[in-house]
């Protein structure tokens, strides 16, 4: 899969061909980066995501390459060169020996099929332990390691578990367990912050669902109800198994969480295009 998907890329400002593209301007070095989901040509919660990557900046102690202000001119610019509407768009702030570059480009999406929405899909355990998980930082070697375990095992996401046993996020995902009439997902300290994870939080809070914060013991997975993902491609996404433990994916809080943060995102790419 090619990194770079459209017909056109952002580098540091300007314009440029895809087939101009170099992947180890992402790959080598460190970068920092975030996911944008686009819908009808716009990005969903675009300043949410611009507080994380500052946040992300910050954490690693980086200089930032270009400011909100910048982007969003560079986004729209990207968009009106390369009408891909429903996709995801990679915004990368990468440090090499001294060298800085800011990309931004369309990127494949992966979305669940409405049949994996109602019939859930398969995680797979995985031991592991972000580093600095409150930075959205690329890690190659995990990613590579988590990629090849869930292709074996014919895994849709990796659920990662620390040390102590305790299950932490999901490799591309928050993770939330239900039990009875109470969520349960991961301080905020240990996770990378999501920005669904932090709409469907808000979600709960306004409807009063029930969120307790801490980390769900791989020996305890079978003591709940239900499991599901938060993230960019697969928003709201039930599991209908973690490793040997099934559940049940039809959960009306479930799909109500999905079809309310639908809405929040329609009216945050609205409020975008507005400005």
């Amino acid at each position: 899969m090619n990194e770079c998907f459209g017909k056109n890329f952002i580098l540091n400002g300007n314009l440029q061909p895809a087939d101009m593209f170099d992947k180890l301007m992402v790959y080598e070095g460190d970068s920092i980066y975030e996911v944008l989901r686009m819908i009808k040509g716009a990005p969903v919660f675009f300043l949410d995501h611009m507080e994380r990557l500052a946040m992300s900046v910050q954490l690693q102690r980086k200089e930032t390459l270009a400011d909100v202000i910048t982007l969003r001119r560079d986004i729209i610019s990207l968009t009106r060169s390369d009408k891909n509407r429903e996709t995801n768009l990679k915004i990368v702030f990468n440090y090499n020996n001294g060298v800085t570059n800011y990309l931004i480009y369309f990127i494949e999406p992966v979305y669940p099929s409405e049949i994996q929405y109602r019939n859930g899909v398969k995680g797979i355990l995985f031991s592991a332990e972000r580093k600095d998980p409150e930075s959205k930082v690329i890690n190659h070697k995990l990613r590579s390691s988590i990629y090849h375990k869930l292709i074996a095992e014919g895994g849709y996401e990796a659920i990662l578990v620390n040390e102590n046993g305790l299950i932490t996020e999901g490799s591309r995902s928050n993770i939330f367990f239900l039990k009875d009439d109470t969520l349960v997902t991961a301080p905020d300290n240990v996770v990378l912050n999501g920005i669904t994870r932090k709409h469907i939080l808000e979600i709960c809070n306004e409807n009063q669902i029930k969120v307790k914060l801490t980390c769900v013991s791989v020996d305890e997975i079978n003591d709940y109800d239900a499991v599901f993902m938060t993230g960019t491609s697969p928003i709201v996404l039930p599991f209908c198994c973690l490793g040997n433990n099934f559940f049940n994916v039809k959960q009306p809080l479930i799909e109500m969480l999905r079809k309310s943060y639908l809405k929040k995102a329609e009216e945050s790419f609205s409020q975008f295009r507005s400005e």
